[in-house]
């Protein structure tokens, strides 16, 4: 696994010269550290050594396939580019207060080195602005527009702005170590529920509005209690009732939430948990002005 650090040089390294900016030494354990700083190729090449002073970064290779291919990446990409994606890396490490990994870093030179090569082809990779992402993963998903800003300064040229998302992803598969793909699985779920309730409205929903973070922190909350089989329940009935005559539109709607965390899942939600998502979709429907005669200005608060 390729990581990033400032470990020293090797003692009595085997050295090899990818480029003007990127050597490659051998350590006693035969264990590959690609080393990066302006400059320092071209003094191995004429001197036949290294100066520690001048070495900005030390990538660490464990593996034969990780170690072709960081070194090609870290050959073939512009070392502006290189340099603008570690001061990047650095300061979101700063700002979210914990090490990002041993892959980020490639990964992330890899991606922009990628998307600019296709922006100066007049390509531009389609993106979306995945507005859940926001509510869900605030701390990755500011420092990831950070990183994106810092890029761009740094290279002093325009990123498309869906680069903060695509930017998050590559912080949330740093940070997140549960099994399975956890956090991955409950955001593709998450915004199958966003989509099943824009279909019943038959409308994009405002994803600016304080009542779209409500309703995404409350399908969040839904189904992380239904993994820890902690569903809400009561044993009143009554109120359940009143919603579902009174909201049948968006009653009907949860009831679709409720056939699909079905199929995903296998779980049934309780009658509880549907009469909370109700009330959330009709409060949605309302604030975006388009509830039909079941909702109106008094439909129920949370």
């Amino acid at each position: 696994m390729p990581g990033v650090g400032d470990a020293p040089i090797p003692p009595g390294g085997v050295q090899k010269l990818l480029n003007n900016n990127v050597v490659v030494a051998v350590d006693a354990d035969g264990r590959e550290r690609v080393l990066m700083g302006r400059g320092i190729g071209f003094q191995l090449k004429h001197e036949g050594r290294v100066d520690p002073a001048k070495v900005e970064k030390t990538f660490v290779l464990d593996q034969a396939t990780d170690t072709a291919h960081a070194q090609k990446l870290l050959t073939d990409a512009p070392y502006a580019l290189v340099q603008a994606v570690l001061r990047a890396v650095d300061e979101a490490e700063r700002e979210l207060g914990r090490d990002l990994g041993r892959r980020l870093p490639l990964a992330v030179i890899d991606h922009v080195n990628y998307v600019i090569e296709r922006l100066d082809q007049g390509i531009r990779i389609p993106g979306t602005s995945m507005p859940e992402l926001r509510i869900l993963h605030p701390d990755e998903s500011r420092a990831a527009e950070h990183m994106a800003a810092s890029i761009a300064a740094s290279l002093d040229r325009e990123l498309p702005p869906e680069e903060g998302v695509f930017l998050t992803m590559h912080l949330l598969n740093a940070t997140r170590d549960e099994p399975n793909g956890t956090a991955a699985l409950l955001f593709r779920r998450v915004q199958h529920v966003v989509r099943t309730v824009e279909t019943g409205l038959g409308v994009a929903l405002d994803t600016d509005s304080p009542d779209f973070a409500r309703f995404i922190l409350h399908v969040r909350f839904l189904l992380q209690r239904l993994v820890n089989r902690a569903m809400l329940t009561s044993g009143d009935s009554s109120f359940f009732e009143f919603a579902k005559h009174r909201y049948p539109r968006a009653f009907g709607i949860a009831q679709a939430v409720k056939a699909y965390v079905l199929a995903a899942t296998g779980s049934t939600l309780t009658d509880e948990e549907v009469l909370y998502l109700t009330v959330h979709v009709e409060r949605l429907a309302t604030s975006l002005g388009r509830a039909e005669t079941a909702g109106g200005p008094d439909a129920p608060v949370l």
